[in-house]
């Protein structure tokens, strides 16, 4: 294949990839999830490996969906700019293993619910796709992606769960733990695992509260 024939299908590629509208492109990941959710729910009670199985699963279709090098650096703000390539790559690692945690946290709360997509927006390369989950007593629970395209594609770096966002809650955390201590102490917790996102905990449990037994 020539050059520029390569060059072409290149091109080609990216102008397919963001074609999808950013509607598209989320519809597609969360009915992934739920296929996934699903299949696990129809079969046998889960054990240890089929759990892991599943989860393995749905990190990876939100790895496809969020921008997590755009995510870590919107949580971090200030702080970002003085890191070194090194503590950069280092801190979009234990991030995106913190809100892959969160993540597949709240989607396994799913039972069955209806999940709709009422409206998007699209401002130049950014982009805001509105959905809602509704339980089986007509309870809804808002979720709103927000996106910006990344090499040709729409991706998310953030998520707003009944009006708490994701990166907000986590840069309150951050910057919470940075100035009580320091960023080697944010580090050292984000290391071990003790980060607390009381914010969106309390947004769960007080949804679950409201909405009855149909959110787990």
């Amino acid at each position: 294949m020539g050059k520029a024939a390569a060059a072409w299908l290149m091109v080609a590629s990216a102008m397919a990839a963001t074609t999808s509208s950013p509607r598209d492109v989320v519809q597609a990941a969360v009915t992934r999830v739920v296929a996934v959710l699903q299949n696990d729910f129809e079969a046998s009670p889960l054990d240890r490996p089929r759990a892991e199985m599943r989860r393995a699963e749905i990190r990876r279709i939100a790895t496809e969906l969020f921008d997590f090098d755009e995510m870590a650096r919107r949580t971090l703000t200030r702080h970002w700019n003085s890191r070194t390539p090194e503590e950069r790559a280092e801190f979009v690692r234990l991030f995106t293993d913190l809100l892959e945690r969160s993540y597949v946290a709240r989607i396994e709360q799913f039972s069955g619910e209806r999940i709709v997509y009422p409206a998007e927006s699209v401002d130049g390369r950014y982009a805001t796709v509105r959905s809602k989950i509704v339980t089986r007593r007509n309870a809804e629970i808002a979720v709103d992606y927000r996106l910006l395209v990344r090499d040709g594609r729409w991706r998310a770096y953030d998520v707003l769960v009944d009006g708490v966002s994701f990166v907000a809650t986590f840069r309150s955390a951050f910057g919470r733990i940075i100035q009580e201590s320091s960023y080697a102490g944010l580090v050292d917790k984000l290391r071990r695992r003790t980060v607390q996102t009381t914010d969106l905990e309390r947004t769960a449990t007080a949804r679950s509260t409201t909405s009855g037994p149909d959110v787990k």
